[in-house]
């Protein structure tokens, strides 16, 4: 049975902004009924702001909350601001989501992609290289080679897992694992970092949890500190209210961690004191 934390469950039984918007600007759509998840997002935009926003979702308590919390997210924000919302940012704010779960929060960024995309179409002509089809990887749900890099590259994704987890690629027949182990071979290279000295390694993880980590965590009362790198093993503490919080695993597994490997490298593992 998968751990879901407050916020999940709250946006799952209590979905905010449920519902179409007739005159909206602009639709986002991501998923299909086929793929057993699906996603409407409707946008009303005014002088570069999102002004409200509805969705109808189909699919699991995940995609739901997903969905629910995303709409919070966009309403008042410019424009701008909204397009630089990611997944890792969606599960952020639901307070983390099960690995197996990511795939909603994937599911609810690309919504916002469709949407934010129909919506700049009006002002500005994208480049679209002509003669370029992206190949179907997985032909159960759908998801092509380009869906997959784009995973692998925004969230740092390793294993065939983990491409599962986020893309359900490989998820029911698992005749294009293979496939995909080979795509990750082919771009998670292309994200490795240069190696760091030992020295270099701790000063860059402090400085990230000095500026990133931290900080996040102290808006909602919590803090964390840094006991000691063992190689690739990083061990800390969580402070305040993050040190009595239920999900503390999914806030070191879903945040820290991946930040940490996000910003300095794929091989680090968090582990809490």
């Amino acid at each position: 049975m998968w751990k879901y934390s407050d916020k999940v469950m709250d946006h799952y039984r209590h979905p905010r902004n449920v519902g179409k918007i007739d005159d909206a600007d602009v639709i986002g759509e991501a998923g299909s009924l086929a793929c057993g998840d699906s996603l409407k997002l409707y946008l009303k935009i005014k002088d570069g702001v999102v002004t409200d926003a509805k969705f109808q979702t189909f699919g699991c308590g995940s995609a739901v909350a997903s969905s629910s919390i995303l709409t919070e997210m966009v309403i008042g924000k410019p424009v701008e601001e909204v397009r630089k919302i990611t997944n890792a940012d969606i599960a952020r704010e639901l307070d983390g989501l099960p690995p197996e779960k990511m795939h909603c929060s994937v599911m609810g960024h690309e919504a916002l992609e469709d949407a934010l995309k129909k919506y700049y179409d009006e002002e500005i002509e994208f480049e679209i290289p002509s003669g370029t089809q992206s190949r179907i990887i997985c032909t159960c749900f759908n998801v092509t080679e380009d869906i997959i890099k784009q995973e692998i590259e925004q969230n740092n994704l390793t294993t065939v897992e983990e491409v599962t987890n986020y893309t359900k690629a490989g998820g029911a027949c698992g005749k294009c694992k293979s496939t995909i182990q080979s795509i990750i071979d082919k771009y998670a290279k292309t994200n490795d970092k240069p190696k760091l000295s030992p020295a270099q390694l701790i000063l860059k993880i402090n400085k990230v949890i000095e500026n990133v980590i931290a900080p996040e965590l102290q808006k909602d009362g919590g803090d964390i500190e840094l006991i000691d790198i063992d190689g690739n093993k990083v061990y800390v503490k969580l402070q305040g209210r993050c040190s009595s919080c239920k999900n503390s695993v999914l806030t070191i597994k879903s945040f820290v961690e991946t930040s940490l490997r996000d910003k300095v490298s794929s091989e680090i593992e968090v582990i809490q004191i």
